[in-house]
C-alpha cells in the first residue's frame, strides 16, 4: 500500500517516558511541513497527468499544454523555449520528491521505532532486575522469619517442659503432703479409740 499524506497525518507515534528523545511537538511541525509539500506535489502530478492525458487525446496542443503549465507557475519567460516533451520533467521531479520525504518519513518512523524498542528493552531489564531483587528481599525476609519462630518454638517447648516439671513437683508433694495429713488422721483416730476403751 502507497503511503499517503493522511498516513503521514494520522501516524501515531509512543510518546519516550523515563528518556530524553526527540520533541514531539517540533516531530509535529516537521510532519505537518511535509504533508503541506507533499500535497502540492501530488495536486501538481494529478494536474500535469490531466494535462498530458487532453494532450495525448487530441484536445490540446502541446503549446497550450506548456502554456497553460508556465503561466500557472508565474514564468512567462519559458514559454517559447519549452519544447513539448518537457512537460514530463516536472512529474519526474515531483515523484523524486515524494520518494524523498517518504524517505525521510519512513527514517523518522524508524528512529522513532528504534528508539522505542531501546527503551521497552531497558524498562523490562529495569522491571526484571527489580523484580529479582524484591524477590531476593522476600526470600531473605522469609528466612530470618522463619529463623525467627524456629527460635521462639524451642523457648516455648524449653517452657512447657519446665511448667510441666513444675506440676510434677506440684503433684508429688500435694500427694505427700495429703498422705502426711491423712496418716496423722489415723494416728489421731486411732490415739483417741484407745483413750475411749481405756476410759470404758
Amino acid at each position: 500500500m502507497a503511503l499517503t499524506p493522511e498516513d503521514v497525518v494520522t501516524k501515531q507515534f509512543q510518546h519516550v517516558r523515563f528518556k530524553e528523545g526527540f520533541d514531539p511537538d517540533e516531530v509535529d511541525d516537521f510532519l505537518d511541513e511535509i504533508v503541506v509539500e507533499w500535497r502540492k506535489t501530488i495536486a501538481e502530478n494529478e494536474e500535469l497527468k490531466a494535462k498530458l492525458a487532453a494532450y495525448e487525446s487530441g484536445e490540446s496542443s502541446p503549446a497550450e499544454v506548456v502554456e497553460a503549465t508556465v503561466v500557472e507557475e508565474s514564468a512567462p519567460a519559458v514559454v517559447e523555449s519549452v519544447p513539448a516533451p518537457a512537460v514530463e520533467a516536472p512529474a519526474a521531479g515531483g515523484v523524486a520528491a515524494s520518494a524523498g520525504i517518504i524517505e525521510l518519513a519512513q527514517r523518522l518512523h524508524d528512529e522513532h521505532v528504534a528508539e522505542g524498542q531501546a527503551q521497552r528493552d531497558k524498562l523490562i531489564s529495569e522491571a526484571q532486575a527489580k523484580a529479582a531483587s524484591i524477590l531476593a528481599e522476600a526470600e531473605a525476609k522469609g528466612r530470618d522469619e522463619m529463623a525467627r519462630l524456629e527460635s521462639e518454638r524451642v523457648t516455648l517447648e524449653g517452657r512447657i517442659s519446665e511448667l510441666r516439671q513444675f506440676e510434677r513437683d506440684y503433684r508429688s508433694q500435694l500427694r505427700g503432703f495429703i498422705e502426711e495429713k491423712l496418716r496423722d488422721l489415723d494416728v489421731a483416730g486411732a490415739t483417741s479409740g484407745a483413750s475411749s476403751v481405756s476410759a470404758s
